[in-house]
């Protein structure tokens, strides 16, 4: 009997949360303590990392969090959002509809440059140079993954997208403080600059970009920056899906009503 009951215990295994009646503990930690002494931010480190971050780590982190929080209806993770909250559903719904929507290619930008970043760093502690690093880690991308280097490069925001400029400004302050290193700001800089002067015209850092460097500073492995951008993400969800349920409307599409798809008919097998 003790033998089946410790099986059911073990069932799941978790360092995260030790809870029972009347006690609550993350990561050893009694949320009664926790309530009124640590942000947010810092809360997230914990609960992802197991310790506690500094005040200006957690600065830092949250600087990237809000940067992300929202690009406008355009974005298909809100589009999506606001089309649920038409249909009737609640809002938790409309929640899952857009995050659910942040994949490979809208939400993972964040996670590929981490992995970029990181690459190029590998070959600078092997011994190569920056530039050598740069390219060559550039180079290798582009053989995995295509032409278009996740992290650089904005359909709308050309030549600057504001976001990156002022996040790295906050990078290169916190490396001055001695809070980072600021060894993927310059790994980060060195990219879009060779990216640059391969295309022959500069090319912005996104905001993809600029929190890769913040979430590589901070030692999150890229896993966790898709995480942390869907937890950014989520606000800009929840506040449109609010903001529609507000607004009413039922069964709202894509584009308006009046608008149709393009028809167009199968060709003949022969």
């Amino acid at each position: 009997m003790n033998e089946d009951a410790d099986a059911v215990r073990d069932w799941w295994r978790t360092s995260i949360i030790d809870m029972a009646p009347g006690r609550i503990a993350f990561r050893g930690r009694p949320v009664e303590d926790l309530i009124g002494n640590v942000s947010f931010g810092q809360m997230i480190w914990l609960m992802t990392r197991g310790d506690l971050p500094s005040p200006a780590q957690a600065a830092l982190l949250e600087c990237a969090l809000v940067a992300g929080v929202d690009h406008g209806p355009q974005a298909p993770s809100i589009a999506a959002a606001r089309m649920a909250a038409t249909c009737g559903v609640g809002l938790n719904n409309v929640m899952a509809t857009g995050v659910n929507m942040l994949g490979d290619v809208h939400g993972g930008a964040g996670e590929q440059c981490a992995e970029l970043y990181l690459g190029i760093a590998a070959m600078l502690d092997d011994g190569a140079g920056l530039n050598t690093a740069v390219r060559d880690g550039i180079a290798t991308w582009r053989e995995t993954y295509g032409k278009i280097i996740s992290g650089f490069g904005h359909r709308f925001h050309k030549p600057v997208d504001p976001r990156a400029p002022r996040l790295m400004a906050l990078v290169r302050a916190a490396a001055e403080a001695g809070t980072v290193s600021g060894r993927f700001a310059d790994i980060g800089e060195a990219v879009q600059a060779e990216i640059g002067r391969s295309r022959g015209t500069k090319i912005a850092m996104n905001i993809d970009g600029a929190t890769a460097v913040i979430f590589c500073e901070l030692g999150f492995p890229p896993p966790l920056s898709r995480g942390l951008f869907c937890l950014s993400r989520s606000v800009g969800v929840l506040a449109h899906g609010w903001e529609q349920m507000q607004q009413g409307g039922r069964n709202k599409g894509p584009m308006p009503p009046k608008f149709l798809p393009t028809y167009e008919p199968l060709g003949d097998d022969d």
